[in-house]
């Protein structure tokens, strides 16, 4: 475990280093300031490890930290170095922090520099020389967020195949609780699909900070198209855990009666090998078009009076709350709306 975090966090650290020394020469050779102490705290802390990589993020960061310098600087002209200066200075900077943004990291992004600027002997720069250091850092961190960014697709990518792997192991747990009539096993499938939530949410985070980053980086660029079609994908797989639950639910409740349903087992069959395929189409481009082509054949199949012909409503349902999942699972494949519909038989 140890070792994937750190193997996982090489690109942050390559960033951050490189970052470092740019705002470190910058600083030193270039400003004179013997010890640019501001700019390199300044560069860590607004790229750091965090799984959101946005520049907004980072440009958030960076002005929060610059406020609290600036203000640090101000301040400690007007008032001196010392306890309650001190004291003095992180209560107008918290204060002004949070009337600025309504978001709490920032008021600490700005506190924590401003403490630094005041409890260090004044620089020998003159006044604002802290300040102008930690713009320094603050436009390093800008410029390597778009000139050295970290992957932003390593962990969109890794964060759709967790996904995908609760959606497949829930529609194969709905498989065999209507082919086995075992409500254990619906049941199973409602647990698994109650922890999707925070995979739909933490695949959303890497996918907005891969778009934001490859909209600005002229490295990445070129990943723009394989990354909205990844969105278009989590948008998809979204509606498909809220229509799983739902399925799961009256699954588990339709086997209680003890009999086995392979008719509906069989559509739910076909239902996850579609979603296979379009987690699957993600990181093999060869696999284009093989999650349309299932879904589509699943689509034309969903008639009740076909599959399941004097069904009581019940069992009815079940393929009812199937066809529109189907159609927003062909929508994420790519193909329009209106015309997955028109593949649905009509239901009198």
């Amino acid at each position: 475990m140890a070792g994937r975090r750190v193997w996982e966090s090489l690109p942050a650290i390559v960033q951050i280093l490189a970052a470092v020394a740019a705002a470190y020469s910058i600083a030193h050779w270039g400003l004179g300031h013997a010890v640019p102490l501001l700019a390199i705290t300044v560069t860590i802390n607004s790229l750091g490890f965090t799984r959101d990589a946005r520049p907004v993020r980072v440009a958030e960061t960076v002005l929060g930290i610059l406020l609290g310098v600036a203000l640090g600087d101000a301040l400690a002209l007007l008032v001196g170095h010392g306890v309650w200066q001190l004291v003095v200075v992180l209560a107008v900077v918290l204060v002004v922090g949070r009337a600025v943004s309504a978001n709490p990291a920032f008021a600490v992004a700005a506190a924590v520099p401003s403490a630094i600027v005041v409890m260090l002997p004044p620089p020998a720069g003159g006044p604002f020389s802290y300040t102008l250091d930690a713009f320094v850092g603050g436009v390093v961190a800008l410029v390597a967020t778009a000139l050295i960014p970290r992957d932003p697709r390593r962990a969109a990518a890794r964060d759709g195949r967790a996904l995908f792997s609760v959606l497949e192991e829930s529609t194969g747990s709905i498989v065999d609780g209507l082919a086995d009539a075992d409500p254990a096993a619906a049941e199973l499938a409602l647990t698994r699909l109650r922890r999707a939530q925070p995979l739909v949410d933490a695949w959303g985070t890497s996918l907005d900070s891969a778009l934001s980053v490859a909209r600005i980086s002229p490295w990445v660029h070129r990943h723009l198209p394989e990354l909205r079609r990844g969105a278009r994908v989590l948008g998809g797989a979204d509606l498909a855990v809220r229509h799983l639950r739902t399925i799961a639910r009256r699954s588990e409740f339709l086997v209680r009666d003890g009999r086995p349903r392979p008719e509906l087992a069989g559509l739910v069959s076909q239902l996850a090998a579609g979603i296979r395929l379009l987690g699957a189409e993600q990181g093999d481009p060869e696999l284009a078009g093989a999650a349309r082509a299932e879904l589509s054949h699943l689509a034309v199949r969903l008639d009740p009076r076909a599959v399941v012909p004097g069904a009581p409503v019940t069992d009815v349902a079940i393929l009812l709350l199937l066809r529109p999942l189907v159609v927003d699972l062909l929508d994420a494949s790519g193909l329009d709306p209106d015309a997955a519909r028109a593949l649905l038989p009509p239901v009198a």
